[in-house]
């Protein structure tokens, strides 16, 4: 009886599994297809970066980012606490409210001043745990093993990666719009004026339109003194002349000039809608300006200033450079650190911390240095953003050469 009822189990299983490859029999065939022919991408598991990091790689990768991270908070607390103690009475003062002061102030603080100094907080991170690590004679072992000094560079490379990507990200799309917010604070609470007004601008518009302002007042959005001038073929054919003109571009008593030839037809009125391709930061310019755009904003900018003829570009071609500059010297630095402090002394990480230091504030004062240069002497701006990375980078190969194998 049980063998019966086995043979008619299987009878079913066999009519179940003959229908199904009927109707699905197409579907079965195509999956053999497609696992036949994806059979090559079994070559992108070289391509996979985890599988490169081996366990060595993770333990200094961790100790890098949690160096990192800690040395930054403590030197930001160190930093807010003198900083409010400095500001605690023109906060007063001004009756700053704690929400604008912890949201609008020192939430853009800490992010912007971290980010400034974050080569210098990678630095610190290296030399603190790499001596530590030699002082425990953990790289001695891990040379010793047939591990070399460049192998034993892979996980601070593959850190500053990630730290350089966070940086460039944070410089070039995060930071500049919590600046728009922290400079709104200090101007209201911190008593910083800024610079809401422009003497004598002159600019170019459009090709052969060339226009012109006595005066500007972005805080009334008001410009006095306008004229509007039209060349075609190096003549001028076309003069607009305006008492005073308001945000929207509405000219108040106006007068045309047209010039055929020999012959000047005028015409004027007491008001005129017109289309300017102008904007108020056309033409005022305060203190860290260039620090409030994006970068693709700062590169449109750039790219509108300089087709208008303008000569104030240069900070800002230095600030666009040196966004891209600085996310590379973590690199240079990590290489100097790790070569300084990779050899086991008796002294610690004393001499080893105090030439890092110098060499990181050095590197901190040249790029300070170069960008006064490139707007007070016309140094060129990507000379002046390069020109760190490029003497460091000779430095950092020297201490590569004296590491320790």
């Amino acid at each position: 009886m049980k063998d019966f009822k086995k043979i008619r189990k299987h009878r079913r299983l066999y009519r179940t599994g003959r229908w199904a490859s009927r109707k699905f029999g197409w579907l079965i065939r195509a999956v053999r297809w497609l696992a036949h022919k994806l059979r090559f991408l079994r070559i992108f598991r070289f391509l996979n970066p985890f599988r490169y990091i081996k366990k060595l790689d993770w333990y200094i990768i961790k100790k890098f980012l949690g160096y990192y991270f800690f040395s930054i908070a403590l030197i930001i607390s160190i930093a807010i606490v003198f900083d409010f103690n400095e500001n605690l009475s023109k906060f007063t003062e001004h009756h700053a409210p704690a929400r604008a002061i912890i949201f609008d102030y020192y939430a853009n603080f800490v992010p912007y001043f971290a980010n400034l100094f974050s080569a210098l907080f990678v630095f610190v991170a290296v030399i603190l745990f790499t001596t530590k690590m030699a002082s425990n004679s953990e790289i001695i072992a891990i040379l010793a093993s047939g591990v070399s000094f460049k192998r034993l560079l892979r996980p601070y490379m593959i850190t500053c990666v990630l730290l350089s990507a966070l940086s460039f990200g944070l410089s070039a799309y995060v930071i500049p719009h919590g600046t728009v917010i922290r400079q709104n604070f200090e101007t209201m609470y911190k008593n910083k004026k800024k610079n809401t007004s422009a003497e004598n601008v002159q600019l170019q518009v459009d090709k052969g339109v060339i226009a012109y302002m006595q005066h500007y007042d972005n805080s009334m959005k008001r410009g006095y003194g306008f004229c509007l001038d039209k060349f075609q073929d190096k003549k001028l054919v076309s003069h607009l002349t305006a008492m005073d003109s308001k945000y929207h571009w509405k000219l108040s008593n106006w007068k045309i000039r047209k010039l055929q030839g020999m012959k000047e037809h005028i015409t004027s009125g007491a008001q005129k809608d017109t289309i300017i391709m102008m904007e108020p930061t056309d033409l005022v310019y305060s203190k860290g300006q260039q620090e409030t755009f994006t970068s693709p904003e700062l590169r449109d900018y750039i790219s509108k200033q300089i087709n208008r003829g303008s000569g104030n570009v240069v900070q800002y071609e230095v600030e666009y450079h040196k966004r891209i500059a600085s996310s590379f010297a973590s690199f240079i630095l990590t290489i100097i650190g790790v070569s300084l402090s990779a050899r086991k002394r008796k002294g610690g990480m004393g001499a080893a911390l105090g030439v890092g230091l110098a060499l990181s504030f050095g590197y901190i004062m040249l790029q300070t240095v170069s960008a006064t240069f490139a707007i007070q002497a016309n140094f060129p701006s990507v000379l002046a953003a390069w020109l760190p990375n490029f003497l460091f980078a000779i430095v950092a190969y020297f201490c590569y050469r004296k590491a320790p194998r």
